[in-house]
């Protein structure tokens, strides 16, 4: 944003009423501009659509028009190329940009007539709440395409699976990877949601009562692609639910993300050893020359916790507002402009992080030939011959305690020792440490077996095409 200029005391645009400026401290306190001049493009398409309508009804003639329309496009072209000065003393966007453009044409006066700035920023957020919600779902895509390739490279790689941060039962990396390709679309889910709810248009609810006008509202939704117009002014004009609902969507992606990110921090350190994560994507320590920090994972991991505040935030803000704007409303902005940034940033940071991450294959046999993760495979081994599962739990924890006892592995016991402990067990008991084997059993639907891998990582190929 170009630089600030100096607060004066000076009467608003609009301003009738008083016979004093503002005070410059309190011009200070309520501009918005700041921050909302973000909005401008939104601003300016949503006024031309206005202006249009307004012709459309007789209260603009043809040449007005057309003076508004080439006034607020070459405005945008101003700002595009950063040459628009901002005067702080007028606010927010929507004052700067009506006040150059009464400047460049008369006209420019009449633009507001049926409109408050009240309905008009509403209307503003839900356009940029549109288009970010499109920008972002392709980010996501972005990343869970990341996710499918990674596996696919990977497919025959198996790791430990955990609960409890415990290895429990072997399981496909892809297997994973693609548990956070499932979240994701749930993620795509929720922004789909809120773009159905914010894809509502309020313009033409005035400050909160409408106008008695005779305005076209259906003939300036579809100038400007809303699927439907508001059906209460007091609602339309201070509801912020769209916004609350796309931060939370923010929020929950960077959960995700961040479940992911500590997935990649522990796979990545020295006692896991799993991946190896791209030098452009760690920092080195400014003491110790050979530390190798996730630190692009650990900020992901950190923001998480900005965008559930700002949630948070938003939320609180309109717990006890009365119908119908309050200046409260202002407030808003911000927190969601910070949830949206920051999700976007690391939903493509993390697909770029995982693109350069290396899988050590050799380190994740070894992890996996852990005889213990076979355990669960025992037992059900126990129960395909008869014996209830809980007998079958109890046979193999004896066994588990018994290799212990002897300082040696689970596979390393005899079909004797097994025998005694339960004397249905035969020789084929040794087959359950295969992991070849273990793997291809696990057929079922959802399940981290070789079969279902390879169709769930072809279904999602297919899908995110």
């Amino acid at each position: 944003m170009p630089k600030k200029k100096t607060a004066q005391k000076k009467k608003a645009l609009w301003s009738g009423r008083f016979s004093t400026g503002v005070d410059a401290a309190v011009q200070k306190f309520s501009r918005s501009v700041q921050f909302d001049w973000r909005l401008y493009r939104q601003d300016i398409r949503g006024s031309i659509a206005h202006a249009r309508m307004l012709r459309k009804i007789g209260v603009l003639t043809a040449g007005e028009l057309r003076s508004i329309e080439s006034g607020l496009k070459q405005i945008g072209k101003q700002i595009d190329a950063g040459k628009f000065k901002w005067d702080e003393s007028l606010e927010d966007v929507h004052m700067n940009i009506e006040s150059a453009l009464t400047k460049l044409t008369p006209a420019g006066a009449k633009l507001h007539t049926a409109r408050s700035r009240n309905d008009q920023v509403a209307t503003d957020m839900r356009l940029w709440v549109k288009e970010q919600i499109g920008l972002m779902a392709g980010n996501v895509e972005l990343l869970q395409k990341t996710l499918v390739v990674m596996g696919s490279k990977n497919m025959d790689v198996c790791i430990p699976g955990y609960t409890h941060l415990q290895r429990a039962q072997p399981v496909y990396l892809a297997h994973h990877l693609l548990a956070y390709v499932e979240m994701l679309e749930r993620d795509k889910g929720r922004l789909a949601d809120c773009y159905k709810r914010a894809d509502v248009m309020p313009l033409g609810s005035g400050a909160l009562a409408g106008t008695t006008i005779k305005l076209d509202r259906k003939f300036t939704a579809n100038e400007l692609d809303f699927a439907a117009i508001s059906q209460n002014s007091l609602d339309a004009v201070s509801d912020r639910d769209f916004m609350v609902e796309l931060a939370f969507a923010c929020s929950m992606i960077m959960v995700h993300l961040s479940r992911l990110a500590e997935d990649l921090i522990l796979w990545s350190s020295s006692e896991f050893d799993y991946i190896r994560i791209g030098d452009a994507y760690t920092t080195g320590s400014s003491l110790m020359p050979q530390k190798k920090n996730p630190d692009v994972a650990e900020l992901v991991r950190g923001k998480s916790a900005r965008v559930i505040g700002d949630v948070q935030s938003l939320l609180v803000l309109l717990k006890g507002l009365p119908m119908t704007y309050n200046r409260d409303l202002q407030e808003d902005k911000e927190q969601l402009f910070d949830a949206v940034d920051h999700t976007s940033d690391a939903l493509v940071l993390t697909a770029e992080m995982l693109d350069q991450t290396q899988v050590k294959a050799d380190k994740c046999a070894a992890a996996v030939a852990d005889p213990l993760l076979f355990a669960t495979d025992i037992a059900d081994y126990f129960v395909n011959k008869g014996v209830a599962f809980r007998h079958a739990h109890e046979v193999v924890g004896k066994a588990v305690a018994l290799a212990e006892q002897r300082k040696i592995g689970l596979d390393e016991l005899t079909v004797k020792d097994w025998q005694e402990l339960n004397p249905v067990a035969d020789a084929r008991i040794k087959g359950c440490f295969k992991l070849k084997t273990a793997m291809a059993k696990r057929s079922i639907t959802g399940a981290p077996g070789t079969k279902p891998v390879r169709q769930q990582l072809l279904r999602w190929m297919d899908s995110l095409e």
